[in-house]
């Protein structure tokens, strides 16, 4: 349990501010929950920087004056806010705090986040509600249920833990009430606490520790009405030493939702994950919460618990669309970068199609044209995905680079197999083949792991069974080629594993018995695909699927 001294909170609101952190595609949330809050490349710090240009003691987060400031401890690059470089700075909300350099990553100090005017006008509405003495549990049930659900529509944790708050505190006329939510970590820590005057409250150090603890140990609900008649409480000190009279603790239970359930059937709340807790007291044994049975207080926090999990998944969708935004540039850029322009040289025609099984994929195939010959190249990088298709794109720019120099084909792959093995990039390699037509018909070709390539000549395939291991599985190893000859209107055709391994509904594959008999009937690569398409049946592609096609149309006139 975390009873770290804790700084102000928001006047407005009782809730601890919220800082977003991003660096590169990591962005995360931190809860402003202490200070001073450092911030350096010492692995002491409460913020943790690599980047060199950030200093070991880089800066620091502190509250004074009823507002927090950035100070800055002498660090050699500088710190700023909204790209101004200062030495101390009040935070306002929204600012952008950056540590030496913008690269290294920044700060948004509690973001600034649109909120609904429906909410707007509840919240308005909420402190001028009163709760009639005469009022039924059921009337009481039905309007915290109906402010949940009118602020539910905005999805903005802050606002939710306040009105719980005062709700709670309106339905059991309690003095004091908090909220205590489970971090990434698994630590229950304060975020949110009120009074029944609707000001935030400073710390949880005169609550009842004993009481939450065993709450959420227990997840089953705490609820005592007037201490003085409980002698088995004599040995809690901080409910004796507070006088303390009045405490309530309600597990907040994660949403489960049950294919089926009996009639009638209460669910399993012990083996219900706990999420959080709400907590009450007072200094008075309350004559009035009496009248709240403590069905109408589970109500609430099964209620707030699901508003909890409600806005903690909108958070998550809105970081899953911006991946996906990212995904989708990060897939346009790919396509560029991957954009094939195929050489004309008068000997020989080639073509190839991608069909990526994601938005972006870790296959892709080149053209080169070399005074030696026309260079075709296709390469499948293990994986998919983002990983896969930064791999290829390395991958893609080495080969052509070192094509374009003249290196030797064999001298080419070692390369590609030195980077992958060096680099310690994880148990990540590819299979490719890299494959030369000379304007005599020669081929020479180095098969790294590679699908066997095929040989069409005359209705007949051939599969040149030369081979090496992939790059990327052992260091120094030597790479040989293999030679072919093909005459006029003779075809070489390449593909990846997601065409022989391609599975249509039944489970089979597609497997090379059906890839040669098509292709020896086949006029082009496109009737390739259509037989794996038609093989398939509707049934998604579960790995990227390429095809090569190198024809030889004779020596130049």
């Amino acid at each position: 349990m975390s009873t770290t001294p804790s700084p102000q909170r928001d006047r407005t609101s009782g809730v601890f501010p919220t800082m977003l952190f991003s660096h590169g595609d990591e962005q995360r949330n931190i809860i402003l929950n202490h200070t001073p809050f450092t911030v350096g490349r010492k692995v002491d710090r409460d913020l943790v920087f690599s980047d060199p240009r950030v200093s070991r003691e880089h800066a620091k987060i502190v509250f004074e004056g009823d507002a927090f400031h950035v100070i800055d401890e002498g660090s050699k690059h500088g710190t700023f806010v909204n790209g101004q470089r200062v030495e101390r700075s009040k935070l306002e909300r929204g600012d952008r705090v950056e540590f030496g350099a913008p690269e290294a990553g920044f700060l948004i100090f509690h973001p600034l986040r649109n909120t609904s005017n429906t909410a707007r006008d509840f919240l308005k509405q909420l402190p001028e509600m009163h709760i009639s003495n005469e009022a039924s549990d059921l009337e009481k049930l039905v309007m915290f249920l109906e402010a949940a659900r009118k602020l539910n529509t905005t999805g903005v944790l802050d606002e939710i833990l306040v009105t719980l708050l005062d709700a709670t505190l309106r339905l059991t006329k309690a003095e004091r009430g908090y909220v205590f939510l489970r971090d990434g970590t698994g630590v229950f820590g304060l975020v949110a606490g009120r009074n029944s005057q609707g000001e935030p409250l400073l710390d949880d150090k005169t609550i009842s520790h004993s009481a939450l603890e065993e709450a959420i140990r227990s997840n089953s609900d705490y609820l005592v009405t007037d201490t003085s008649q409980s002698v088995d409480l004599a040995v809690r000190q901080s409910i004796v030493a507070f006088d303390l009279r009045t405490v309530i603790c309600i597990p907040l239970r994660k949403p489960q939702v049950k294919a089926t359930r009996s009639e009638g059937e209460p669910g399993d709340a012990a083996s219900t994950e706990v999420i959080g807790a709400l907590y009450v007291d007072s200094r008075f044994a309350s004559r009035d919460i009496g009248t709240v049975s403590q069905d109408i207080l589970r109500a609430i926090a099964t209620e707030a618990a699901s508003l909890i999990e409600n806005a903690r998944l909108v958070q998550a969708e809105e970081s899953s669309r911006r991946y996906q935004q990212e995904l989708s540039i990060a897939a346009s850029i790919q396509q560029r970068l991957m954009a094939v322009t195929i050489p004309e040289v008068p000997f020989a025609k080639l073509r190839g199609r991608n069909l990526s099984c994601k938005e972006i994929g870790g296959d892709f195939f080149d053209a080169v044209n070399t005074p030696e010959g026309l260079v075709a190249i296709l390469a499948d990088v293990s994986g998919k995905g983002v990983a896969a298709a930064l791999l290829a794109s390395i991958m893609q720019g080495m080969i052509y680079s070192h094509l374009g120099s003249g290196m030797p084909l064999t001298e080419v792959v070692t390369a590609v197999n030195r980077f992958f093995t060096q680099k310690q990039i994880g148990e990540k390699y590819a299979t490719m083949i890299v494959a030369r037509l000379g304007p005599d018909g020669d081929v020479e070709f180095v098969n790294c792991g590679h699908i066997l390539p095929l040989i069409i000549s005359n209705g007949k395939v051939e599969r040149p069974s030369h081979g090496n291991v992939p790059v990327g599985l052992l260091p120094d190893i030597t790479y040989e080629s293999d030679r072919c000859h093909l005459k006029p209107g003779d075809r070489m055709m390449f593909v990846t594993d997601g065409v022989t391994e391609a599975e249509n509904a039944m489970g089979e594959f597609f497997d090379n018995p059906r890839l040669e008999e098509v292709a020896a009937t086949s006029k082009s690569l496109e009737d390739i695909l259509a037989a794996v398409s038609d093989f398939c049946a509707g049934t998604p592609l579960n790995d990227d699927c390429t095809v090569v096609e190198l024809i030889y149309t004779g020596p130049p006139a």
